[in-house]
């Protein structure tokens, strides 16, 4: 196994995918993606990469660490032929697309859901990361940053810790510089963590405090909402000194689910074991006697508002469901259309002689 790509995360995983291809190709690791292309990190170093005519026609793209197939056009360009099979996947529904996906991140160990110990903390948008992190195939680690401004930080991790049981919460504050050496073990070398959150919750303030120096540009948040600027506009991966690798994302002001249909029931698991307990399997928790889930709520063991949430991203979820399977008839329709419209054209070609 080489041993510049396993420190890009390289692992028995994609060589079994890789190994049939032929002598020519070679493997290496998004590390930025723009609008026209790529970068690309091989064992060579970096090149430019742009996605060839067959992998265009698929309709899918690349996404930052991704393992794609290379096959150089010079010393310092290449084509990108195909995609390696993804061990991860972060993706939510495309904002400006009616049933669309956005892959955000790939082949990713553990995601970092940031947020920030101000007024811009919030328990509902935990649950969404939290739920899409599950999905992904990552594992999901939460980060309250900003603890310097918090009154009862150790309170605001107990919250934390009741809507996502199981998960490592981390609090730290890059003012007081606490909390960072408990990261550190995750910067393993060949080991993959993305940053997730919204604007100005303090990731590339994390990025610089674990690299040691200001790598990544920072600024302010609005002192009116403690809402944060946009600082990364795209997404990069990092190679540490130390060993491991961290991906920098842009702030997500809206993450709509796309695939977390396991995701929400793992996050929500109190939940759907309460409903095992109603007196009626199809019980709509309404006004039906016996419910488990009003039982619990009346007597306060279950919060009304997470019920609420759950609920939403429950309503979320099933909406884009039916988004995709609209969408994928459309697909299937569009397909169809060409494929006939190539054999009309074969047939006048046959007719003319041609």
């Amino acid at each position: 196994m080489d041993p510049i790509l396993k420190k890009y995360g390289w692992n028995s995983f994609f060589e079994e995918s890789f190994k049939d291809y032929p002598d020519g190709y070679e493997a290496g690791r998004v590390s930025i993606e723009y609008k026209n292309g790529f970068k690309v990190l091989t064992k060579d170093g970096e090149v430019r990469g742009k996605v060839s005519g067959k992998l265009r026609q698929t309709g899918i793209r690349p996404s930052v660490g991704d393992w794609v197939v290379i096959l150089r056009d010079d010393s310092r360009t290449a084509s990108i032929h195909s995609i390696l099979p993804r061990k991860s996947k972060f993706s939510r529904k495309d904002p400006g697309r009616v049933a669309g996906e956005q892959v955000i991140v790939t082949n990713v160990d553990h995601v970092f859901i940031v947020t920030s110990l101000n007024r811009d903390f919030n328990l509902r948008r935990l649950e969404r990361y939290v739920a899409i992190a599950k999905e992904s195939g990552a594992v999901p680690v939460v980060i309250l940053s900003k603890s310097d401004i918090c009154d009862d930080p150790e309170e605001r991790r107990k919250e934390v810790e009741e809507i996502a049981p199981g998960i490592s919460v981390h609090v730290i504050s890059a003012i007081k510089n606490t909390g960072i050496s408990e990261l550190m073990d995750y910067f393993s070398a060949g080991n993959t963590v993305a940053l997730l959150g919204s604007s100005g919750v303090g990731k590339s303030t994390l990025i610089n405090m674990i690299m040691g120096y200001e790598r990544q540009k920072v600024s302010g948040i609005r002192e009116d909402d403690d809402r944060g600027r946009h600082t990364t506009t795209e997404r990069e991966l990092i190679l540490l000194d130390g060993g491991g690798i961290i991906i920098d994302n842009p702030g997500m002001r809206e993450l709509q689910l796309w695939e977390a249909g396991e995701g929400l029931k793992e996050t929500f698991s109190d939940i759907e074991e309460l409903s095992r307990l109603c007196k009626f399997s199809d019980c709509k928790h309404d006004t039906e006697p016996g419910c488990a889930i009003k039982k619990a709520i009346k007597e306060g063991t279950l919060s009304e508002k997470r019920y609420q949430s759950y609920l939403k991203l429950q309503r979320e979820f099933l909406a884009v469901e039916m988004k995709k399977n609209i969408g994928l008839k459309n697909m299937e329709k569009k397909k169809w259309k060409q494929i006939s419209k190539y054999a009309n054209q074969i047939r006048k070609n046959k007719e003319k002689g041609i």
